[in-house]
């Protein structure tokens, strides 16, 4: 009587033929699945790409809907988002954010602005404004004047706390851009004496006193020196002073 085979020991009643080709075939199996998972793992990012590309260009779940509006103050959002023109309804992946900000630089107010999405249905446009830093009188009209010299911001009335500067018929956007410097440069306590800034080229700026002093102060070079010696030297009774050259001031 035939003895049993131990579980889990060798066939050794198959010959080396029929053991041969059973591992061949686990073989053949192997890589069948392992071709198989390689096509099932490309098909599904393969579906996963296309589920994100609907979702994103196709889909209602990621319209642009809203636009928030921060950083503003002297511009309103109504005329922020006039400018901007964002448009709604549509993906929010395909709005031009550069469209955008190109049009809101546009606005001589705006110094710099930056717009971004915010997922899943808003555009975020954050907006840096000019600080005024006088009035620029121009006799017809007056205007805001930042510390780089750039007019913005029509203006019904000066308001107070500003200096005002004039230009005359040769100054041009350098000369502006000095005469803005000069008045950054100004001491508060001479600023609130200085009824206005008077530009007339870039190296003639003269201070017009509400006491009618006068004060040739030339070029905007060494500002921060001319106005350290003009805060003394306006203590001299005179009606004119000159600090072009501040290591030789004049006075008559």
């Amino acid at each position: 009587m035939a003895r049993p085979r131990r579980r889990g020991s060798r066939d050794t009643t198959r010959s080396p033929q029929d053991r041969m080709r059973r591992a061949f075939a686990r073989r053949q199996r192997a890589r069948r699945w392992l071709t198989w998972r390689y096509v099932l793992a490309a098909v599904l990012l393969v579906g996963a790409v296309c589920f994100g590309v609907y979702a994103v260009y196709f889909s209602s779940w990621l319209r642009a809907e809203g636009v928030q509006v921060v950083g503003n103050a002297q511009l309103s959002e109504k005329q922020v988002l006039a400018t901007a023109d964002v448009p709604l309804g549509g993906p929010l992946a395909s709005v031009d954010l550069r469209a955008v900000e190109v049009r809101l630089k546009s606005l001589a107010t705006v110094r710099s602005v930056d717009v971004s999405r915010t997922w899943p249905h808003d555009v975020r446009i954050e907006i840096v404004e000019r600080t005024p830093v006088a009035v620029l009188d121009r006799g017809d009209r007056l205007t805001n004047l930042d510390a780089s010299g750039v007019a913005f911001g029509r203006l019904a009335k000066a308001p107070a706390g500003l200096p005002r500067v004039k230009v005359g018929p040769g100054a041009d956007e350098d000369a502006l851009a000095e005469g803005a410097a000069v008045v950054v440069a100004l001491d508060p306590a001479v600023a609130e004496l200085v009824d206005f800034v008077e530009v007339r080229t870039v190296d003639e700026i003269d201070l017009h006193l509400r006491d009618g002093r006068l004060v040739r102060w030339g070029s905007a070079e060494q500002a921060e020196d001319k106005a350290r010696v003009i805060l003394e030297l306006l203590n001299v009774d005179a009606k004119v002073y000159d600090v072009s050259v501040p290591g030789a001031p004049t006075t008559r």
